[in-house]
C-alpha cells in the first residue's frame, strides 16, 4: 500500500525510490528514479539526527513516496517507524539473492541500491508492519514472557535434579510434592551456612525456589498485561471459542499493528501458512501442505482448532463429515485452520465492526 509523502517536499521534482541497507551504527540509503539510474548514496548514523538528516538527503534528489528497507523488525525496525511517521510507505525487503551478490559483488552500497530495485521492479510488494501500536506492546510482553518462561523452567529443572542427588533425610521430607509445593517448601529452607555439601543444597534449593516464585510473579503480571492489551483494542477476539490471550497475541503480531497492509483474508491465511499450495502438473490435481508463512501464527490457529475439536460439537461433526467425504483427520484439521484463519482475519482486521461469523465453513 502507498502512502503519500507529507516530508514538505516540492510536487514538482522527479519522483524518486529509496532503498536502505540496514545495521546497528550506520545505515546506507541509494536512491534511483523511476527509470532504475543510480541518483546517489550514503551512510547515516542510527540516531534520530541520522534518520532526520537522510530524509533531507532523500528530498533533494526527488520525491520519494516509496522506500525499500532490509531488516524492517529489527535493525531497521525505528527506522522504518520513522519513514512511515514521514508518510513515506515502506515495503519490507529479503536479502538480495546469493547468485545475484555472486556476480554483482557485496558492498552495502549495492544492497541498498538493489532494495530500491527491488521495490520498482515489484519484486518486494509486502508493507512493512508499523511497530507503533498495541500490537508493538503486545510484543514486548511476549518477548519478556518467553525468556522468563524458559529460565523458570530451566529453574525448576535444576531444582529437581539437586535433589536426587540431595541428602536422604532433606529428599524424603519433599518425596511425593507437587511442583508448586515443592517449591514453596524449598523456599522456606533455613538460609544456613553451605560449609557441607548436604547444607549447600539446601542453599542452592532456597535460592532456585525463590527464582521460580518470583520468575512465576513475573509470567503471570506479563500475562495479564498481554490480556488488557489484546482486550482494549480487540476485545471479541478472545470471545472466540477456543481463542486465548496467547494464540490471539500471536495472530495480531502476524497481521502487525496496520493489518489493512493484508489485501484479503487470503492473504492472512497465507501469512499464517494455513493456504493450501497447489501442486498439479499433468493429470495429477492436488494440493499441498504450505510449509512457510508464520510458524507461531500457525501453531495458534491449530491450537485453536485442537480446542474446539475437543469440545465444540459443531467442529467435531465437520471433521468426521469430511473424514466420510475421503479426507484423512490430519487434511481436514488444516481445512479448518483455513476456516479460522478467515473466520478471525474479520475481528483483526476490522476490530470496531464486530462481525459474527460461524466457527466453520
Amino acid at each position: 500500500m502507498t502512502h503519500l509523502a507529507t516530508t514538505g517536499q516540492d510536487d514538482a521534482s522527479p519522483e524518486v525510490i529509496l532503498g536502505v541497507d540496514t545495521h546497528k551504527d550506520t545505515h546506507v540509503a541509494a536512491v534511483i528514479s523511476i527509470h532504475g539510474a543510480l541518483l546517489g548514496s550514503r551512510s547515516f548514523p542510527t540516531t534520530a539526527e541520522g534518520y532526520r538528516g537522510l530524509l533531507d538527503w532523500v528530498t533533494t534528489l526527488g520525491q520519494v513516496q516509496q522506500a525499500g528497507v532490509e531488516g524492517t523488525h529489527s535493525y531497521g525496525a525505528a527506522l522504518t517507524r520513522h519513514l512511515i511517521g514521514a508518510g513515506i510507505g515502506v515495503i519490507e525487503v529479503n536479502q538480495p539473492d546469493k547468485a545475484h551478490r555472486r556476480r554483482r559483488g557485496k558492498t552495502d552500497a549495492i544492497d541498498a541500491e538493489t532494495a530500491a530495485r527491488a521495490v520498482l521492479s515489484g519484486r518486494a510488494t509486502a508493507v512493512a508492519k508499523a511497530g507503533d501500536g498495541h500490537v508493538e506492546r503486545i510484543r514486548l510482553f511476549k518477548l519478556a514472557k518467553a525468556s522468563a518462561t524458559k529460565s523458570r523452567a530451566q529453574a525448576i529443572n535444576q531444582l529437581k535434579a539437586i535433589l536426587v542427588g540431595a541428602d536422604p533425610t532433606l529428599r524424603d521430607s519433599m518425596a511425593g510434592l507437587s511442583n508448586p509445593k515443592l517449591v514453596r517448601r524449598c523456599a522456606e529452607l533455613g538460609p544456613g551456612r553451605p560449609d557441607t555439601p548436604a547444607a549447600a543444597a539446601a542453599y542452592t534449593l532456597r535460592l532456585l525456589a525463590r527464582r521460580i516464585i518470583e520468575l512465576t510473579r513475573e509470567v503471570d503480571d506479563l500475562n495479564q498485561q498481554i490480556t488488557d492489551a489484546i482486550s482494549a483494542h480487540t476485545p471479541e477476539l478472545l470471545q472466540r471459542y477456543g481463542v486465548g490471550p496467547d494464540t490471539a497475541a500471536a495472530l495480531l503480531l502476524a497481521a502487525g499493528d496496520n493489518p489493512h497492509r493484508l489485501t484479503s483474508e487470503a492473504s492472512f491465511a497465507a501469512l499464517c501458512g494455513a493456504s493450501p499450495i497447489e501442486m498439479s502438473s499433468g493429470k495429477t490435481q492436488r494440493r499441498r501442505l504450505n510449509r512457510g508463512g508464520d510458524r507461531q501464527a500457525n501453531s495458534a490457529l491449530y491450537t485453536i482448532v485442537i480446542a474446539r475439536l475437543r469440545w465444540d460439537p459443531r467442529t467435531r461433526a465437520y471433521i468426521d463429515r469430511r473424514v466420510r467425504e475421503g479426507k484423512t483427520r490430519r487434511e481436514a484439521i488444516r481445512c479448518l485452520k483455513r476456516y479460522v484463519a478467515r473466520e478471525l482475519f474479520n475481528l483483526i482486521a476490522h476490530p470496531l465492526q464486530h462481525t459474527s461469523l460461524p466457527a466453520i465453513a
